[in-house]
């Protein structure tokens, strides 16, 4: 008979790990994932780039991306992109994320299939995370889920256009398409779609404050 595999807590589960250790914690054991795909990994930095541009823009919360840990219940998971907002940042601690993300992205691999699906997808809904993003770069497929009054994740399929609407953060949209675009949409041309002229005055004050445009004169022109 094998030896039992002795359970760690939370905290013990985090003195073992690095920046180079991919793992989650899951009723006291470490569960060691696989490395990312370029591609898994080029939809992961767009989403966490829009996502971060657009938070940081409107002041909305902060976006975080693996390896980065997420504490809920008896589980210690890695989300690929994560957003927190405003209300929320309090839960975050220096290695973790102290209890639910508003907004979870999990880009799934052939390694990661059945937990994004299953477990992970039945935690995130009892925690209440709010939104929940599953992106499969091999069928080219996006689910994203919403909380319904329920508390069930309900699916929210693209409008006509192809455009999602996000609930968790307030404002933000993007073409389903451009998950799936090689290489990846230039980032100011999609912030200019989405961000609009709130995004172009931002553009265009960094610009002034490096000295490549005049400043602004007393009559705004």
């Amino acid at each position: 008979m094998q030896p039992a595999t002795k359970r760690l807590t939370y905290k013990e589960f985090l003195d073992r790990l690095d920046e180079d250790t991919l793992a989650e914690w899951v009723d006291g054991a470490m569960l060691m994932t696989s490395p990312a795909s370029l591609r898994h990994q080029q939809i992961t930095d767009f989403l966490t780039e829009m996502l971060g541009t657009y938070t940081r823009l409107h002041g909305l919360g902060r976006v975080v991306s693996a390896p980065f840990q997420m504490k809920i219940g008896q589980s210690g998971r890695e989300p690929d992109v994560l957003f927190v907002n405003t209300a929320h940042l309090d839960r975050f601690r220096e290695t973790y994320l102290d209890g639910p993300a508003d907004l979870v992205v999990e880009v799934i691999s052939l390694e990661s299939a059945g937990r994004d699906r299953g477990d992970k997808f039945y935690e995130y809904e009892a925690a209440g995370i709010s939104e929940y993003w599953l992106i499969d770069p091999r069928t080219e497929r996006a689910e994203f889920y919403q909380l319904n009054a329920q508390g069930m994740y309900q699916l929210v399929a693209p409008d006509a256009t192809g455009v999602y609407r996000s609930s968790a953060v307030q404002g933000f949209w993007l073409y389903e398409a451009w998950l799936w675009q090689e290489p990846a949409p230039d980032i100011e041309d999609a912030m200019l779609e989405v961000a609009g002229d709130t995004y172009a005055r931002q553009m265009i004050e960094r610009l002034r404050r490096r000295g490549f445009l005049p400043a602004e004169d007393s009559d705004g022109a």
